[in-house]
């Protein structure tokens, strides 16, 4: 999902937020928003690109995935790491077998398989560094993938058997997005359809 500058959400007078507070709002907020160590962060629209390239890759998950044990997800989804207390609304996520909330709670998953982030320009660098660092305190998390909205580049990390991040690039409309987690595999073509295929 595409965020706004990471600058803090100052609202009611306060800097900080507990989860209970944060929750409250975001139950009945019209804006989706970030949560981190207290502080709140406002959520912003995509560009066209970014929500064509979401709904192509959301679209063949959901075709390959259908009857299976493994579901994804849009970005009305909320993550949470319980560890490093991140709430969280990834583009796409996919889940495994029954989603297990907080609290059971039907709100915050907190098992994702895999996560997918389109990159935008205001969004790359965090979704690169700071997030996937935070991403990979998710116990059940088997693969992160990035897709650049702006070039025909798709990066995927994925745990390998000594639970070491391994990165895999694609580059190509030739190529097929290997995704293990879910023995899937999609053509950047179909991903990128609309979009960037003329690279």
């Amino acid at each position: 999902m595409e965020m706004e500058v990471r600058e803090p959400l100052v609202a009611y007078g306060k800097q900080k937020f507990t989860v209970g507070e944060y929750l409250a709002m975001e139950e009945d907020a019209v804006e989706k928003h970030e949560y981190y160590k207290g502080e709140i962060f406002a959520m912003s629209g995509a560009k066209v690109p970014h929500n064509t390239i979401c709904s192509n890759l959301f679209g063949e998950l959901a075709i390959r995935l259908k009857g299976k044990k493994c579901r994804p997800y849009g970005s009305d989804q909320r993550i949470h790491i319980e560890s490093n207390t991140l709430f969280t609304y990834p583009d796409i996520s996919v889940i495994c077998g029954e989603p297990v909330t907080l609290n059971n709670d039907n709100w915050n998953v907190l098992n994702p398989a895999v996560i997918i982030e389109i990159l935008s320009p205001s969004t790359k660098n965090y979704d690169r560094s700071e997030k996937f660092m935070l991403y990979r305190d998710i116990p059940s998390l088997k693969e992160y993938i990035l897709v650049d909205s702006e070039h025909l580049h798709i990066e995927a990390f994925r745990l390998n058997a000594t639970h070491r991040w391994e990165l895999e690039e694609y580059r190509s409309t030739k190529d097929q997005l290997h995704i293990k987690a879910i023995n899937e595999a999609i053509p950047l073509a179909d991903i990128y359809a609309g979009v960037l295929t003329g690279e």
